[in-house]
């Protein structure tokens, strides 16, 4: 994907935080330090960025922040905007988990960006530029699926205009059929054509790899057969393959295991002094409970360290062959 016109390959990327980054190719297939795409008035993209007053009066910012820290008080740096954190308002931050797709949506020529994140929203973000010289205009909602789309924009039933599929964070893809043309896309509702994945637990994960969640989707006649397949990667747990404890092990591991139960309650109670309605209300009781909450998750992580593992992360790549 050439996204500036200069005859060589760039990446795209889309991130936790929520922006989209842009890996400019060069020669040799190089690649110059990535940046952060902005629209045509020089704002980060940041599709479904919002600022949230939480009902015990937090206020939750999505999409591409950073704290910092000035003369003892911290801040949030948000769409240029420093924003104080205090103890009546006390800042958070999550991610918008974006997934980004480089397409030339409305046939004129130049790559406009789709993009899913968290919520399960799909964004067109228009290029109001040309091929040469990108410029991107206002963030549209085009679509939606349950949460954490990852768009793929393919034409996917052979009629000449594109159709988008998405995956998921229940690990299903979805058909989200062009209904319009090449120049002037009319999408319909979207259709699963993958199950979602049966849902596995870290408290009693499998031996086998099973289907997982957080579904982002490949196209590709895989088979050559001329049709389309689908190669569809994931996140998942297993039980790891290493030898049953033995006796005098089992009896340690539930030592620590007791050993952990009030510490993990303890903890609890303290992350509702954080977090919950009896937060504290000045600088002093928030640091005094930061302090003891520090000491809480080394005790918890030191003990944590002595017990087996009891699930890894794994990611797979399933294939879909087209029928």
């Amino acid at each position: 994907m050439d996204l500036n016109g200069d005859g060589y390959n760039d990446i795209l990327s889309g991130s936790w935080p929520g922006a989209i980054y842009f890996f400019k190719g060069g020669p040799d297939n190089t690649f110059a330090a990535p940046e952060k795409l902005k629209d045509k008035n020089g704002e980060l993209i940041n599709v479904g960025g919002e600022i949230e007053t939480q009902p015990d009066g937090r206020i939750l910012i999505r999409g591409d922040a950073e704290f910092v820290t000035e003369n003892g008080k911290t801040y949030v740096v948000y769409r240029g905007e420093k924003i104080e954190s205090t103890p009546e308002k006390p800042l958070a931050t999550t991610g918008l988990a974006t997934a980004v797709c480089a397409t030339d949506w409305d046939d004129d020529g130049d790559f406009d960006l789709v993009i899913g994140n968290t919520k399960g929203t799909i964004y067109l973000v228009p290029n109001e530029g040309t091929s040469q010289s990108f410029k991107f205009g206002e963030e549209k909602a085009i679509s939606k699926v349950s949460s954490r789309a990852g768009p793929c924009v393919v034409d996917w039933d052979g009629d000449g205009d594109m159709d988008i599929l998405s995956g998921a964070n229940d690990g299903s893809v979805s058909l989200i059929e062009n209904k319009g043309d090449r120049k002037s896309p009319k999408l319909a509702q979207a259709v699963e054509i993958v199950p979602k994945a049966e849902g596995i637990s870290t408290s009693n994960p499998p031996k086998e790899a099973k289907r997982g969640n957080r579904s982002k989707i490949c196209v590709a006649d895989w088979n050559g057969d001329g049709k389309k397949d689908l190669l569809v990667g994931d996140i998942t747990y297993q039980k790891p393959d290493v030898p049953e404890p033995t006796p005098e092990q089992k009896a340690e591991y539930d030592k620590i295991r007791k050993e952990l139960e009030p510490i993990e309650k303890e903890y609890s109670q303290l992350l509702e002094k954080i977090t919950g309605p009896s937060r504290g209300k000045t600088q002093e009781e928030i640091e005094k409970v930061n302090q003891e909450m520090s000491k809480i998750i080394q005790h918890m992580s030191e003990l944590r360290n002595k017990l087996p593992s009891e699930y890894e992360h794994h990611g797979w790549v399933w294939l879909f062959l087209r029928k």
